[in-house]
């Protein structure tokens, strides 16, 4: 199997890690610690916007939503979801990057390191298959995990997802460093 990492984040190894899905309704966060027995969920959850209100209120609800969660739980890295559009619903892209926008935003406003990952690089990365199916991909996260039940609603399994595409993404380039220099990082 072949790993793409190179867009993986070029520091050190972080300890917290926050994975977020982006949506305009609902946004998907997820925050996982580094340990010596692999990945631990610290708190996962949702991030909702009013839909009564106007874009630009949506918009500053999820910058703010976002902006809460990093202040309280102080991850060093954040990775997203490249923003990616299907033919038949352009408009779903559109709504999706003034999402994407705020949560940059607010991330970049806080200088926070932000790494994205396409949505098929990390189903390649966690499934084996870059075309896994929802229900795959929260069965790999269940299993990373070793969780009793599957994550839901699929955004915060969506945002685990896309922070164990990171853990695992820098753990594997903290292998290549380490086989090509024969020095053990992050221990």
């Amino acid at each position: 199997m072949a790993f793409a990492v190179g867009n993986a984040f070029s520091g050190e190894a972080v300890e917290r890690t926050l994975g977020i899905d982006p949506g305009l309704n609902r946004t998907g966060y997820a925050v996982l610690d580094r340990s010596s027995s692999g990945p631990r969920l610290v708190e996962g959850g949702l991030i909702r916007s009013t839909t009564s209100l106007t874009l630009p209120e949506r918009v500053h609800e999820i910058g703010t939503g976002i902006g809460e969660v990093l202040d309280d739980l102080k991850p060093q890295v954040v990775a997203i979801e490249q923003l990616f559009s299907h033919v038949q619903n352009p408009r779903t892209a559109l709504l999706m990057a003034h999402a994407r926008g705020a949560i940059l935003f607010a991330v970049a406003n806080r200088g926070i390191p932000i790494v994205d990952y396409a949505p098929r690089q990390m189903k390649k990365l966690l499934t084996g298959n870059g075309a896994a199916s929802k229900e795959q991909v929260q069965k790999a996260v269940q299993g990373a995990l070793g969780l009793e039940t599957i994550l839901e609603p699929n955004d915060v399994a969506d945002a685990v997802a896309i922070a164990l595409c990171h853990y695992h993404s820098t753990r594997l380039a903290d292998n290549v460093l380490e086989n090509a220099t024969g020095v053990r990082l992050n221990e």
